[in-house]
């Protein structure tokens, strides 16, 4: 028996799902343990083991792989909390990154503080000045060397920043991804003086054009390196003692694994990890359902996930925005906002309600969890809503208290409102449902897409409970409820999906038509270099698959668009082909007419993704069917729940879902409680469970 498992560590659970070669699925929770997230990720492993009636040890010794997706990269670049780091640039251009191209005013800020010009500012440098140093070297846009490099003065600078306590230093040369000989000569001067210390290249981390993004790419990544070093190392060590066979891969922003070897290498490339596993189960179960226009939603215990897939492919994008800063790293395109079950309700000082996007996590956790915590959340607001059942989460094994709940909302929420606790509550529910409503407008609507044309997937442990009202705000008719055995594991269930996926890319920026041997060349390159890769993964792939892109652009614009270009040699033809398809996707982004063809197309960044198809991944089984669409033998009884403050409590039926089967259609208002989770079906909806135990919502 041969297993594959998949651990996707968020900020308040950590949940995993195995699959075996025989079909078998099991999935299971348990509470996150900051800031050792090790020791959740063994505690979860556990309850798998017991759910297969063996020992840890046991398990281990039969998997395949584990695949790990982690937010601790993410939130340690979001919050700060990284290590002080080193960067080492040409000398002239130290203050690339405290200028920040004008942009580290406005990137990533929202429409109210783009408008906000006066309260814009650039305080969020990555490293403070006297970290940032200076080495005398210089080559031109060809790569031709015009000042060599200066060793000595690289060697002053090296040791300057070492004697300051700096144990990681990123190099980020100008026109080093056009020729990285001065780079790797710096890295073995640092060597030379410490081997131990931890150096990034930006030839190697982020080779494309474009000096603030490749620099601020490259500091991240070193922010980060030694931290997922040490953390992957120490759980890598762990899950060997405990027998583990197989290796242990580590997801990518890219909706691929990597091996936790060679993770650290390229860090940045982790950052996001969790936010793409949803969107990987949801292409997975789509191809096992036949939908393939999907908006994947995520409701954790932090934050609120969306992505699409279109036409059966995840949405990607080359670059992201973090702390006001571009970074260069290939991603599937998943928009978050802090809104999850755990996001705390406040009231600002306008006296307006807002949910977000600081979170109660783990630890302490909701009022309700009774460890400590007294910020009302969502969950306390559904807890007191009679949504939440009181007997607890995770079949009991999570207790909660309501009291608690009604305690932190009375306090924080009702009285400053002048709201009685049950009215404050049922703001909470409508507040979250509006502004998870508006993220899903935006991710979907100004993208160009009718929601109409999609399938709503709903995941995440607070997902279920709030999808058929964040789903009816853009209009989508149609809401699914991945149940089963992955339940609320869902992006664990992704992660366990997942094939490796290595991306390299290469700016060499020309104008269109380019001669075709010069994108053969650069193709060839980086084709070479993902294949070495994959050979250094540690794993027997059953193929290998390779995409092909050219970021293009009109010139004197800064909007480039990643434009697919087909396998096999390229002639005249299929540079012409690539430069109409630039444009019939310049289109689609930016409407028809938008484009000026006239101005020149420029070909600038060069890419290529290599993905390594593993054995096996998991597929839902079937459960078992019903003899009617009566769901009578799942009730369990009613309790008062209020889904909407101007109605107020209604009697609601309450179903088991373990009791439930195919074909069975339940009549809303109804709550479903499933260990994991738990279904709101409102009124005037059907739900309907499906041949694989999923719940289908729609309007009646």
């Amino acid at each position: 028996m041969a297993y594959v498992i998949g651990v996707d560590v968020g900020g308040t659970f950590t949940d995993a799902v195995l699959d075996d070669d025989a079909g078998t699925v099991l999935a299971a929770k348990a509470p996150s343990t900051p800031p050792d997230y090790s020791r959740g990720v063994i505690d979860v492993l556990e309850v798998l083991a017991g759910q297969l009636g063996c020992p840890i040890e046991e398990m281990l010794a039969n998997t395949h792989h584990i695949a790990h997706g982690t937010t601790s990269s993410l939130n340690a670049l979001v919050m700060g909390n990284v290590p002080p780091v080193g960067f080492l640039t040409t000398k002239g251009h130290r203050d690339s990154i405290y200028i920040m191209n004008v942009e580290g005013r406005y990137l990533g800020g929202s429409p109210e503080q783009l408008q906000n010009v006066m309260g814009q500012s650039k305080s969020h440098g990555l490293i403070p000045k006297k970290h940032a140093l200076e080495v005398t070297e210089r080559l031109d846009r060809d790569g031709n060397v015009v000042v060599a490099l200066d060793e000595e003065s690289a060697r002053r600078s090296i040791r300057t920043l070492l004697a300051d306590g700096i144990t990681a230093i990123a190099v980020s040369l100008l026109w080093s991804f056009r020729n990285p000989t001065h780079e790797q000569r710096i890295r073995e001067l640092v060597h030379e003086i410490d081997p131990t210390v931890f150096v990034s290249l930006s030839s190697e981390v982020s080779p494309r054009i474009r000096e603030f993004a490749r620099n601020a790419t490259t500091i991240m990544s070193t922010q980060i390196g030694p931290g997922l070093r040490d953390y992957l190392g120490s759980l890598e060590s762990e899950l060997r003692e405990r027998k583990l066979a197989g290796p242990l891969l580590v997801m990518q922003s890219n909706g691929g694994a990597v091996a936790a070897a060679e993770a650290p290498k390229n860090a940045i490339s982790t950052v996001g990890s969790v936010l793409t596993g949803g969107v990987v189960g949801a292409v997975s179960l789509g191809k096992q359902l036949g939908h393939r226009n999907i908006i994947a939603t995520d409701v954790g215990g932090t934050t609120f996930l969306v992505g699409l897939v279109v036409d059966g492919e995840p949405v990607r994008a080359s670059s992201t925005i973090i702390n006001h800063h571009p970074i260069n790293v290939p991603t599937l395109e998943v928009h978050a906002i802090g809104s999850g079950g755990g996001a705390i309700a406040w009231v600002d000082p306008g006296g307006n309600l807002q949910i977000g996007p600081h979170s109660a996590q783990a630890v302490p956790g909701p009022a309700c969890y009774g460890q400590g915590g007294i910020e009302p959340t969502n969950a306390d607001a559904n807890l007191v809503l009679g949504i939440l059942p009181e007997h607890g989460l995770l079949g009991g094994r999570k207790p909660l208290d309501k009291d608690l709940a009604r305690e932190a909302i009375r306090t924080k929420i009702a009285e400053p409102l002048g709201l009685s606790i049950e009215d404050a509550a049922a703001a909470i529910y409508a507040v979250q449902n509006a502004q998870t409503g508006d993220l899903l407008r935006k991710t979907v609507v100004e993208a160009g897409h009718d929601p109409r044309d999609f399938v709503l997937y709903a995941f995440g442990g607070a997902g279920p409970a709030h999808c058929a009202a964040y789903a009816r705000e853009v209009g989508v008719r149609e809401v699914i409820v991945p149940l089963g055995q992955v339940a609320s594991a869902f992006s664990a269930y992704g992660l366990a999906s997942s094939n490796i996926v290595l991306a390299a890319e290469l700016s060499d920026p020309a104008a269109m038509p380019l001669d075709p041997a010069r994108a053969e060349r650069n193709f060839a390159q980086l084709e070479s270099q993902v294949l070495e890769q994959l050979n250094r993964q540690g794993l027997t792939f059953t193929g290998v698959e390779i995409e092909r892109e050219i970021d293009m652009r009109y010139t004197m614009q800064l909007a480039e668009v990643a434009t697919a270009v087909p396998a096999g040699s390229l002639d005249a033809a299929g540079i012409h082909a690539a430069s109409d398809l630039f444009e019939q996707r310049y289109a689609e982004l930016y409407g028809k007419d938008s484009g000026f063809r006239e101005a020149g197309i420029q070909a600038i960044t060069y890419r290529v993704r290599a993905t390594g198809l593993l054995p096996f991944s998991p597929t839902l089984p079937e459960v078992k069917s019903a003899d009617s669409a009566d769901p009578t033998p799942a009730h369990i009884g009613t309790r008062k729940v209020c889904l909407d403050g101007r109605i107020g409590y209604v009697d609601t039926d309450v179903y088991d879902y373990s009791k439930l089967l195919a074909g069975h259609v339940l009549h809303g208002p109804a709550i479903i409680e499933v260990p994991t989770t738990t279904v709101v079906v409102p009124d005037d909806t059907t739900g309907t469970v499906d041949r694989l135990g999923n719940l289908t919502i729609a309007a009646q």
